[in-house]
């Protein structure tokens, strides 16, 4: 058994994904920022490394604030993997733009991996996508809304 046991991983893991929902859903991103302890690294295939939970909080508002990129608003989990001896959870999300109006669905996958911390905190995250594919959705989805 690792540091954690795997239902409080688990536990941990369904909050985040609340909060994740929440947070799109009022492209604000405080509270999701806020489930990363103060030390917390995050990386991705495209930007540059965040390493605090106040430059992950910082880069979120960059990321989700400006238009076109505060329409991804939903995030749907697709599968995920608990390991439990290393505290970590492996998972697919969609990241989802929403309706532009025309019933279409623009969306791309996002594999994550997030290392616990305890308390529903978490003190690593990793995204890999493809960002060719992001652009290509973003474009999709702006030719779909007619701008």
């Amino acid at each position: 058994m690792g540091r954690w046991p795997k239902q409080e991983i688990e536990e941990a893991f369904h909050h985040y994904e609340s909060v994740v929902e929440q947070c799109g859903a009022c492209v604000n991103w405080d509270a999701y920022a806020d489930l990363f302890v103060e030390n917390a690294e995050y990386y991705d295939d495209v930007w540059p490394p965040r390493k605090s939970r106040e430059k992950i909080r910082g880069w979120l508002k960059e990321m989700f604030a400006p238009y076109p990129n505060n329409q991804i608003r939903y995030f749907p989990t697709q599968w995920y993997i608990i390991d439990e001896e290393r505290g970590w959870v492996v998972c697919e999300f969609m990241n989802r733009m929403v309706d532009p109006g025309d019933g279409s669905v623009h969306q791309i996958k996002n594999y994550t991996r997030l290392k616990y911390a305890g308390n529903n905190m978490w003190s690593f995250q990793e995204d890999q996508y493809n960002p060719g594919s992001f652009a290509k959705m973003i474009e999709g989805w702006l030719k779909a809304k007619g701008k």
